[in-house]
């Protein structure tokens, strides 16, 4: 005998009215075959006497009764990722029908733990972390970690206490907050979602982001970043290097770089008679070649405190050579631009943003940089050699990948904007003096 649903019935939301009917489907109490469909209002449930089919029927109610009624990501904060918010979500689902008194163990369906098993085969942390907090609670978690553990147990112990850091935040909530649909101010998301699951997003996409532990050591130090208030763990990769694309630019007449067209007494083309009576050495001839140019890559973070005033001067220097500025928000995964094109030959930027504290794109900037320039041209960077990951730490194996980039293609390296043109003049490797440049320096001369 099938169990009715009555989605109708669900009322009580403060943020919309329910004033349409919803559809129900017959689902399975397995994952991915059950769902609650705002945007077409269509309930797909099992609809069976089993536990698990009743434990579902009152889980996919409960989005319906709580979860924003509009997935429009575009009202949510940039800085977090769209991952880390549909498993919060799922977490804050599962946490009030347990707190209801259904029996979440039986949300399982047989399939964690070879879930588990692949996300470590394949090295995918990441999803590790999402897929966790996405079953926390429920049944299904104990299976998903018995398949982590088997590939990697260092990964299990830290999903552990990501666990413990997630039930403790969770105990703090009220039912009252943990399901509110009141809309507070100018939000246009339910206070509950907005006060509960996001920051539990954040907490997600925080660990998510950070290197996956493989030692007692960076255990520790992936626990210790789970304290309130704590940095942020290293994350052991560069950022995606993402160009500011909204500056607007103006011409220049270049100075440094680009094409120029010469007198010569032989060559093709339509000669020009008049310089029989103007040149002296009757070159009525063309030739054209082109100048050595240059891209200059700079370092905005912090660290540097590079004035505006300074880069202003740079851009009036050396007209004509392509200039980009580059600093990563330590942890940020929304897509924020990092990366800013102050010059091209021939167009300079209006005005640009300030940096964004931290390094985190160093590796990524200068491969672009060395990637943009023409056969001749020089690459400065200006650098005090510290080279960050994504969340701002220093780390050894990226630090060696820029030192490698400059050695093989003989990067300047100038501590200072000031110091730019004279690099431009000078070229060269700056082994020698490797010293003045930190851990890059360091790193030079370990592999000369």
């Amino acid at each position: 005998m099938s169990r009715p649903v009555f989605p109708n019935l669900v009322v009580g939301r403060r943020d919309v009215s329910e004033d349409e009917p919803w559809r129900v489907r017959a689902g399975l109490a397995q994952r991915g075959a059950a769902s609650c469909n705002f945007a077409d209002r269509v309930l797909t449930v099992p609809l069976d006497d089993s536990e698990a089919a009743r434990v579902v029927r009152a889980h996919e109610l409960t989005h319906l009764r709580l979860s924003p009624a509009s997935r429009a990501w575009t009202a949510l904060p940039g800085d977090i990722s769209e991952r880390a918010l549909e498993c919060a979500e799922e977490l804050r689902v599962n946490t009030v029908v347990a707190r209801l008194n259904f029996d979440v163990a039986h949300l399982r369906d047989g399939s964690e733990r070879l879930a588990g098993e692949r996300l470590a085969e394949q090295d995918n942390w990441a999803e590790a972390v999402y897929f966790y907090a996405a079953l926390h609670g429920t049944g299904a978690a104990k299976e998903f970690m018995a398949g982590v553990r088997k590939h990697r147990p260092t990964w299990a112990k830290a999903l552990r206490s990501f666990g413990a850091t997630l039930s403790r935040t969770l105990d703090q909530l009220s039912m009252v907050k943990m399901t509110s649909t009141q809309l507070l101010g100018t939000e246009t998301l339910p206070a509950g979602y907005v006060e509960v699951t996001l920051p539990l997003a954040r907490l997600a996409d925080r660990l998510a982001g950070a290197q996956a532990p493989t030692s007692d050591e960076s255990l520790q130090r992936l626990r210790r970043s789970l304290a309130p208030g704590a940095r942020r763990p290293p994350a052991g990769r560069f950022a995606e290097l993402v160009f500011d694309t909204s500056l607007d630019y103006e011409a220049v007449r270049p100075r440094v770089g680009g094409r120029r067209r010469t007198p010569s007494l032989v060559g093709t083309g339509a000669p020009r008679l008049d310089r029989l009576l103007r040149d002296p050495q009757q070159r009525i001839f063309s030739r054209t070649h082109r100048s050595a140019g240059a891209v200059v890559v700079i370092d905005q973070s912090g660290s540097m405190d590079i004035a505006q005033e300074s880069l202003e001067q740079l851009l009036q220097a050396v007209p004509g050579v392509t200039v980009i500025g580059y600093s990563h928000r330590p942890g940020d995964i929304s897509g924020s631009p990092n990366a800013w094109l102050l010059a091209d030959r021939g167009r300079r930027a209006l005005s640009w943003p300030v940096g964004n504290v931290g390094n985190g794109v160093d590796g990524p900037a200068l491969e672009w940089a060395l990637s943009r320039r023409s056969p001749g041209d020089r690459v400065v960077w200006v650098t005090d050699g510290q080279v960050t990951d994504a969340n701002d730490h220093p780390n050894d194996e990226l630090t060696a990948r820029c030192a490698d980039l400059v050695m093989r293609h003989q990067v300047v390296l100038v501590r200072s904007i000031e110091a730019v043109p004279d690099g431009l003049r000078r070229g060269g490797l700056t082994a020698l003096h490797s010293a003045e440049f930190g851990r890059i320096g360091r790193k030079m001369g370990s592999l000369t």
